[in-house]
């Protein structure tokens, strides 16, 4: 018996430093891995659709990724490029108003009621016109700053990029080519009930699909808004602060009101009153809705997660993985939540007799 206990744990420290070995080898690569399996996982129905009428897999495969790069890898690169010169011409613009002086006519704020205000502050804070400008001067440093490091970056690490590109569309390739199989094998390794195995998939491919198709379609919808709203409005770089509420409309309990509300207020403070009350209107009324209206009728109650454990997992995934994490962060928080139903159910073969709380 002790030899046989020598041999299951020599065993089991063998796999173990495989398994460690192996991880850190492929650590390097995890992102386009990632964004391969999850672009994948989205676009599975597409394939099957195609699998209809295309029987070669390899084929069916190469269609697949040239449909994701040319859909949706293409008008983001475009996107990125477009945002990175609208934040550099406002970043020029403000530039040349504060140059010209005209800067400061917009920050004098000489109707009534921002003078009153000013009033009140000063009786507590120094804001006197130096103040402001230095205030200013050092924003404006800031942000042509970070603009420039950010392109200095890009430009450092292209080669970088273009390779994990690679990588990804690589990996697409096979996990649509092979997909089936993977998936077969992996559930084959889990130690689970078929039934559980098959409740377990059907999960985390409806948290991938929901939080993709969900998530995405509202934030394109409220960026595109917003930026048509910006446009209208005479707010110079539309299409940068359209992707920023786009951006911000991604993460849970944030929103695009935090770019359209202090708009607003800025174009009221400089004499745009009607401008600035129908840029808040129809971003309370309308676009901020979207999020109401619209994401439920997407994700359709496809994942069981608890509002509040969606948002630590999204905001916990993005601490961690960055961008990934928007996708990886409620994937891991559904795998425990499976977990978590199946250790239930080995100690109680009955359900739960608590209802679960509503969505």
């Amino acid at each position: 018996m002790k030899r046989e206990y020598f041999l299951i744990s020599l065993f089991f420290l063998i796999t173990a430093v495989v398994f460690y070995l192996f991880f850190k080898i492929m650590a390097p690569f995890l992102v386009p891995l990632c964004w391969a399996a999850v672009l994948v996982v989205v676009f599975y129905p597409l394939q099957m659709r195609f699998a209809v009428h295309i029987r070669n897999r390899s084929v069916l495969a190469l269609l697949m990724c040239a449909i994701i790069v040319v859909l949706i890898i293409g008008p983001l690169a475009y996107l990125f490029v477009a945002v990175v010169n609208q934040a550099a011409g406002a970043v020029a613009k403000v530039n040349e108003l504060y140059e010209s002086g005209e800067l400061n006519q917009l920050l004098a704020l000489d109707f009534p009621l921002a003078q009153a205000v000013k009033a009140k502050l000063a009786e507590h804070y120094d804001i006197t016109p130096t103040n402001l400008d230095q205030i200013v001067r050092d924003a404006i440093g800031k942000v042509s700053g970070v603009l420039l490091d950010q392109t200095t970056w890009l430009i450092s690490n292209a080669t970088k990029a273009v390779f994990y590109f690679g990588l990804m569309v690589f990996a697409m390739f096979y996990f649509f080519r092979h997909g089936e199989f993977i998936v077969q094998k992996a559930r084959r390794l889990l130690p689970l009930d078929p039934d559980q195995v098959e409740t377990a998939f059907a999960q985390l491919r409806d948290v991938t699909q929901a939080t993709m198709y969900g998530g995405v379609a509202v934030a394109l919808m409220q960026g595109l808004l917003g930026g048509v709203l910006f446009a209208i409005v005479g707010i110079s770089s539309p299409m940068f602060w359209g992707a920023v509420m786009a951006f911000l409309s991604l993460l849970p309990f944030v929103g695009a009101f935090i770019v359209y509300v202090p708009a607003g207020i800025v174009l009221m403070l400089t004499g745009s009153m009607v401008q600035g009350i129908v840029v808040i209107a129809v971003g309370i009324g309308i676009i901020s809705q979207i999020d109401n209206f619209v994401r439920p009728l997407l994700i359709s109650g496809r994942t069981s997660m608890h509002p509040l454990l969606l948002f630590f997992a999204i905001l916990g995934g993005i601490t961690l993985f960055g961008l990934l994490g928007l996708v990886v962060g409620p994937i891991v928080a559904a795998c425990f939540v499976i977990l978590l139903k199946i250790f239930e159910l080995r100690l109680h073969q009955e359900p739960s007799p608590t209802a679960e709380p509503e969505l």
